[in-house]
């Protein structure tokens, strides 16, 4: 799965330009946009670029990725699932229903990184279409035009689901463009549309994890169901079954391209990622160079950043199948026995023990007693500054494709023997016994919600989730066990966009209608 070492390129010209005529030369240590641009190898670093945008914001954890890589188990800090004593992102701000446009964290930098990513992937396209070089032929061409087109399509789907109505932005932006209005979400979600297709037409047909790194014709498509389960929701929560349709195809075309992973945490951990057949898509890192400034084993293992919740350890069923408390394989004096296997791959109690002595203690306090195992790598304990996590960050998989499958099959036709069958997959690989038979449609929806939240639990999914279902409010205004106050209002399926691009747009750009 490891990729070619990305190179991460920092240079201002390439991307943005920014040329002055102080004095009529070149510099000698940096790349001219009038220089670069000229052969198949610079397209093939600038695209290694793409693939390597930073989008944590933060000058000191410049790598791939960042809040949709190895932050992505930050997310679930606004959930129910779990709590951000860091408060990394603004989370216990926006917990608390502290979202103004000035509220920081995810509040602004989801916008302000999304557009950096976008106005980088626009030069690159603006730069591609302009080529006559003969070391590039068209075929090659397509193919990297439905690479940066699919990362644009990831990007405005941020956007999408975060703010609703916002800029659209399709070229390179200059004086005389740069201030620029929104559009209606319904433009924005077709902008995605498009350009998963011209992606899902054009990219290599091999999977993901035979094609070194790239994103392939299954990776768009895996996006795209991902997409279309969301916007299947609309604005009430009642799916649209047309949509649906489209989920089911997609992922019957995906499936039998790939593989689950016979062991669970082989997926995130470093050992078991290269080749595994179950990742669709991931951010590679690759040490020494190329891995996050503070590793995914430091932020989670020792910083504890992520603080699972009581009322999430409970949601694991017993070994039986049965819920805890429920089920009579309940132990309250070992509460992590007889239980899903998940449980223990993905949480510990108070310090990660992998065994045989193997065992770090955290420096950093525990406000849960619990921590997040999931994305921790034995062999780099004992975790410290200088540890570094070269395990890739998993950003689609086909546990969810099953997941999403199921999902849309059993809002369209009940839970068929195709629903039954996706599931008892996913539950045999640790272990866990299949469904009942006789489920009725609703019964089955809720058993595979709670098997989403188990399965895919801080892969950065649950926020979406619960808005995409609309129970957002029932959920999270009714967590009793968090460390601050849940807050959620209607409102908040858009937040508003941040106060700082709206003051320098000029009266351009207009506030969302329920922060203005």
């Amino acid at each position: 799965m490891k990729r070619y070492k990305i190179l991460i390129i920092f240079i201002s010209v390439l991307f943005f330009g920014g040329c002055s005529d102080y004095l009529d030369r070149q510099p000698l240590d940096q790349i001219s946009s009038s220089t670069f641009w000229q052969s198949k190898g610079d397209f093939e670093m600038a695209l290694t670029a793409i693939y390597g945008i930073n989008t944590t914001g933060a000058s000191w954890d410049n790598y791939p990725g960042g809040v949709w890589a190895y932050h992505l188990p930050n997310w679930d800090n606004l959930t129910d699932n779990s709590f951000g004593q860091h408060n990394y992102f603004n989370t216990k701000n926006i917990v608390a229903g502290d979202i103004t446009s000035t509220t920081g964290g995810y509040q602004s930098v989801v916008y302000s990184l999304s557009y950096q990513a976008i106005a980088r992937i626009n030069i690159f396209l603006g730069q591609l279409g302009q080529y006559e070089g003969s070391d590039m032929s068209d075929a090659e061409k397509k193919i990297a035009e439905a690479e940066v087109r699919f990362f644009r399509a990831y990007y405005y789907f941020q956007l999408y689901c975060t703010y609703g109505d916002v800029p659209l932005v399709l070229e390179p932006l200059t004086l005389e463009n740069q201030l620029q209005a929104k559009v209606s979400e319904d433009k924005i979600y077709e902008q995605v549309l498009t350009d998963l297709d011209y992606a899902i037409a054009n990219l290599n047909t091999v999977p993901y994890y035979v094609n070194t790194g790239h994103v392939a014709q299954s990776t768009a498509q895996a996006l795209k169901a991902r997409v279309l389960i969301y916007e299947a929701y609309g604005s009430t929560g009642v799916p649209d079954n047309n949509l649906l349709g489209q989920v089911r195809d997609l992922c019957l075309d995906i499936m039998p391209k790939y593989e689950l992973s016979p062991v669970f945490e082989d997926l995130f951990q470093d050992k078991g990622q290269s080749g595994n057949k179950e990742i669709i898509y991931a951010v590679n890192y690759l040490a020494p160079d190329n891995v996050p400034a503070y590793g995914t084993d430091l932020i989670y293992g020792d910083w504890i950043i992520v603080s699972p919740l009581q009322s999430f350890i409970d949601a694991f069923e017993c070994s039986d199948g049965l819920p805890w408390g429920v089920s009579p394989l309940t132990d309250e004096d070992n509460p992590f026995e007889n239980r899903d296997p998940r449980l223990n791959k993905t949480v510990f109690v108070d310090h990660p023990d992998w065994g045989d002595g193997n065992i770090h203690f955290p420096t950093n306090s525990r406000p849960t007693g619990y921590g997040l195992k999931k994305f921790l790598c034995p062999e780099n304990t004992p975790i410290g500054y200088s540890t570094l996590s070269q395990q890739n960050s998993v950003v689609l998989r086909l546990g969810e494709v099953l997941l999403m499958y199921a999902e849309a099959q059993n809002e369209i036709a009940g839970p068929d023997a195709s629903v039954y069958q996706a599931m008892e997959d996913l539950r045999a690989r640790v272990d866990m016994p299949p469904y009942p038979a006789g489920l009725s449609k609703e019964e089955m929806r809720e058993r595979i919600r709670h098997e989403r939240r188990i399965e895919l639990a801080f892969e950065g999914l649950r926020y979406f989730d619960l808005k995409r279902w609309h129970i957002a409010g029932d959920v999270l205004n009714n967590v009793t066990d968090g460390l601050v106050e849940y807050n959620w209002e209607d409102r908040f399926y858009h937040w508003p966009l941040p106060q700082s691009e709206i003051d320098k747009s000029q009266g351009v750009l207009i506030q969302n209608p329920d922060y203005q």
